[in-house]
């Protein structure tokens, strides 16, 4: 037991001294470093120690751009509103008076005539009663004829003759009237146009208020539309316009032919409507419209895309390739475009901008061009 205790104490005592030598070890190694720090250094180990502690540095760096040499062209000034087709003519078209349907003469969808017959209620006793009176014409056109006889031969009075007269005059009336109550119960188109899906079937009761279909004239058509009051004065009467329609790649031509007299006060517009020939009746009323409408076209003028344009404390500033480097010019614009800005001020025919990274650009940069337009 005692020689185990004599073990135990040797092997704490040897711990501690590893301990205290590693501790003692570590010391003299931070006094030398910093020691060390403080010693001359020769110019090699100071290079060395400088391109450790300082990155490589770059020549100037080089951007690589788009530029555009300034051209003369014509500018066209358009706004572009949003209109709708519209028939030259609309009708729902109904009866003038009421009674049973006894035929109905039109096709759905197709192209009638003006005047052309389209449908009939029943007139049956309209047509008893016309008979009946043009019966009783022939006997009052021959006492007309005897009385004029007798009263040349005084054989009659003045007040005869005007006696018969009148009750021929009175019945021609009557068979007047009975014709147009029967033309009343014929449904006849009012303008050439095409005519909609029926709304009646033979049999039906019809009165004024029942639609039997709607006629419409497609050709030509309308294009309505309406623009903002600051260019009311721009739009008059013959004014040419161009518009799209929706899923069709053709561009159409339209007239101005009518304007309101007034400025709408609700929306603050001038309410516009166009002619469109549609002859071939490709396009049909109701679909939207993109109408283009010219303002001016101004010849020979700079144009700029706007995207090489750069707001710069309320001012525009566009960059020119000159020599290689980067130089900004203060420009006054003028109209603009769906991608180009009027130059009225700044820059002249020949001049060179920069149309990509414009955002990069600074006054004197070296730039290498990709593309020149």
């Amino acid at each position: 037991m005692f020689e185990n205790t004599t073990l135990i104490k040797a092997n704490i005592n040897m711990d501690k001294r590893v301990k205290w030598s590693i501790i003692v070890l570590i010391g003299v190694g931070v006094i030398g470093g910093i020691v060390y720090s403080q010693l001359p250094k020769s110019n090699k180990e100071l290079e060395a120690a400088d391109k450790i502690a300082k990155p490589k540095s770059n020549a100037k760096r080089t951007l690589n751009v788009n530029a555009q040499i300034i051209k003369p062209q014509l500018l066209t000034d358009e706004i572009f509103i949003s209109g709708s087709l519209v028939p030259d003519e609309e009708v729902d078209l109904s009866f003038e008076t009421s009674g049973k349907v006894t035929d109905i003469y039109f096709e759905e969808g197709s192209l009638v005539k003006k005047g052309q017959l389209l449908a009939k209620v029943n007139d049956r006793s309209l047509q008893a009663q016309l008979q009946k009176l043009e019966s009783q014409l022939k006997l009052a056109e021959d006492r007309v004829y005897r009385q004029s006889a007798l009263l040349k031969k005084d054989a009659v009075s003045q007040e005869a003759l005007e006696q018969v007269q009148t009750e021929l005059a009175t019945l021609n009336a009557d068979i007047e009237l009975v014709k147009a109550n029967i033309a009343l119960t014929e449904l006849r188109a009012p303008f050439e146009g095409v005519i909609g899906l029926r709304q009646i079937s033979v049999g039906t009761y019809a009165t004024p208020s029942t639609q039997v279909a709607k006629l419409t004239r497609i050709s030509p058509l309308k294009v309505e539309f309406a623009v903002p009051e600051r260019y009311a004065g721009d739009v008059k009467k013959g004014t040419n316009l161009t518009f799209n329609i929706e899923g069709k790649l053709k561009n159409y031509t339209a007239q101005v032919y009518a304007l309101e007299s007034k400025i709408d006060p609700a929306t603050h517009t001038l309410p516009i409507r166009a002619l469109y020939a549609n002859s071939n009746g490709e396009l049909l009323p109701g679909r939207y419209a993109s109408v283009q409408l010219k303002r001016a076209e101004i010849k020979d003028a700079i144009a700029v895309p706007s995207q090489a344009i750069i707001p710069e404390m309320g001012k525009d500033i566009i960059y020119l390739y000159k020599a290689g480097k980067a130089e900004p010019a203060e420009i006054t614009t003028g109209i603009r475009t769906a991608g180009e800005v009027q130059v009225v001020k700044g820059l002249a025919i020949g001049d060179t901008i920069i149309t990509s990274g414009t955002l990069q650009l600074r006054m004197g940069l070296p730039v290498t061009l990709d593309n020149i337009d």
